[in-house]
């Protein structure tokens, strides 16, 4: 048994050479800790696509870190599929506490609250230190929000953000913001009009590189019943910090300048549109949030990018982003469990948001993407998938565990409080004043699917009427008596109750035929 002063434990969203977990490393007395394991990959039904974006930069990050001169004890499941043997992250642990006499465990704050009491156990149980260190990785700490939240009567991200600009002088002249205005938000609402999209910019593709070979290898054998594909033509997702550094400079440079005009723009048969694909290299710290904010700042400075675009993109950052995490650790572990419009318990999400098998065409476009490459952007995510989601009634836990399998971004503190709590409105109204719900209209307004759809989104009821439509109605009227004294659902709840007694029945009906699956979507 061999003696390790510190067992500093990476996990495979920490996968940054500053990271607090890493100061102080001795490569002669300490080593470093990551495992690929079947637990993760299986608690929600990972797409093959999200499983090798998270294991090809873990092992790619191993190698640095070997390159780097330290010791690494790293797991990696083998390729050669066998399935019936399971090893999950608390095994793997203990199963390295017994066979090193290990001083103490580090560990940067996990982006899970299952994965950090895992670790407390384990030190409890194996009777070692523990020592969790902030995630610098953020502009702000847990207990920084906790601070900021306490003794308010509510939590609006305009007001955090508001806040976050100020404290680190982002976009700010002598205490104001640099336009004028703190929030660009009226001018990120363009579409594309009739004539679609033109002189979209190159789309980067990254080749994988024989260590993501082989775990494309591993993914496809190991867990071929999963959802999705994955394949070395497909594969174009950066796997190191160089990559994403490129992915970064290409955004800055082709996307930026038009991402503030149509970061809510939707259009059919096409992939990524103007928006930067970072959150996954940002999530899994390939990419400091700092950096890329940076980045942003200086085109606009340069003159390369306009307000709307880069206040849209900071906002999402330094606003958005660090909302969700604080929401998510000062309201865990009972935030999970919340459902505040009670759905059924047993709502799952419909079929075709494993398959993409829908005559809905927004539906199937958005699911051709996600099955495709891991991704739909913003709106496709809340507004189209996560719209329909809300309206059928699937159960808010049940959508998050959705959401978690099929992202290559998805990690826990940014997608529960996102997916449960932003687009399923579970937890009645602490991430958002009211619900994201919308009729079939909305969609029809941003982008071209309605055009080529056999659904009409003006009709609620009849063999042509457009589901999102028809469950719009039926949603409403569902939660008419909750949300009776929400002020931004006055105008909505009002255009409701002008639908008379013979058009309501027969739109509950048709609602009905849908989460029953009776009706041919």
């Amino acid at each position: 048994m061999s003696d390790i002063r510190n067992l500093v434990i990476v996990l495979g969203d920490q996968l940054n050479h500053d990271s607090a977990a890493l100061d102080d490393f001795d490569n002669q007395r300490d080593r470093v800790w990551m495992a690929e394991n079947q637990e993760e990959a299986t608690h929600v039904w990972c797409h093959k696509f999200r499983l090798v974006a998270f294991f090809a930069p873990m092992r790619h990050f191993r190698d640095e870190l070997d390159e780097k001169g330290r010791q690494v004890l790293y797991h990696a499941l083998p390729t050669d599929g066998r399935k019936a043997r399971t090893s999950s992250f608390a095994s793997l642990l203990t199963t390295t506490l017994n066979e090193h006499d290990v001083q103490k465990m580090i560990v940067v704050h996990p982006g899970d609250h299952r994965v950090l009491e895992s670790l407390k156990t384990v030190a409890d149980e194996q009777n070692v230190t523990l020592e969790i260190r902030d995630d610098r990785h953020f502009y702000c700490t847990i207990d920084q929000f906790r601070d900021w939240a306490d003794g308010r009567n509510s939590l609006v991200l305009e007001t955090f953000y508001r806040h976050m600009r100020k404290q680190h002088d982002v976009l700010i002249d002598g205490g104001d913001p640099v336009s004028g205005v703190w929030n660009h938000d009226k001018e990120n609402r363009g579409t594309f009009g009739k004539s679609g999209p033109s002189d979209l910019p190159h789309t980067h593709h990254f080749r994988p590189d024989d260590v993501t070979q082989d775990v494309i290898d591993m993914v496809n054998q190991r867990f071929d019943d999963h959802p999705g594909k994955v394949d070395a033509s497909s594969f174009d997702l950066p796997v190191t910090r160089s990559e994403a550094l490129t992915l970064l400079r290409e955004f800055i440079k082709h996307r930026l300048i038009h991402f503030g005009d149509y970061q809510d723009a939707m259009w059919s048969d096409q992939k990524y549109l103007y928006h930067s694909r970072l959150s996954h290299a940002i999530n899994l710290h390939l990419l400091s949030p700092r950096e890329v904010v940076d980045k942003a700042i200086a085109a606009f400075d340069s003159g390369e990018a306009p307000i709307n675009s880069v206040e849209g993109f900071v906002r999402q950052i330094l606003g958005w982003r660090e909302f969700v995490r604080g929401i998510y650790w000062t309201h865990m572990p009972d935030y999970q469990d919340r459902n505040a419009l009670q759905c059924d318990d047993d709502q799952d999400v419909p079929s075709f948001f494993w398959d993409g098998k829908t005559d809905m065409a927004c539906v199937a476009d958005a699911m051709r993407l996600l099955i495709e490459t891991g991704y739909a952007h913003h709106i496709q995510r809340l507004m189209v998938l996560g719209l329909f989601a809300q309206l059928y009634g699937t159960h808010p836990a049940k959508f998050h565990q959705w959401h978690m399998a099929m992202y290559n971004d998805a990690v826990d503190w940014v997608s529960l409080p996102n997916a449960l709590g932003m687009s399923q409105w579970g937890d009645g109204g602490l991430m958002a004043t009211k619900p994201y719900c919308a009729s079939g209209k909305y969609i029809k307004r941003m982008g071209n699917y309605c055009k080529g759809c056999r659904f009409n989104p003006d009709e609620a009821t009849g063999d042509d009427a457009c589901p999102f439509t028809t469950l719009y109605w039926d949603f409403l009227d569902r939660h008419q008596q909750q949300f009776k004294n929400n002020t931004r659902m006055t105008m909505q709840l009002k255009n409701l109750q002008r639908k008379d007694a013979s058009q309501m029945n027969a739109i509950r009906d048709r609602a009905q035929m849908i989460r029953r699956d009776e009706l041919d979507l």
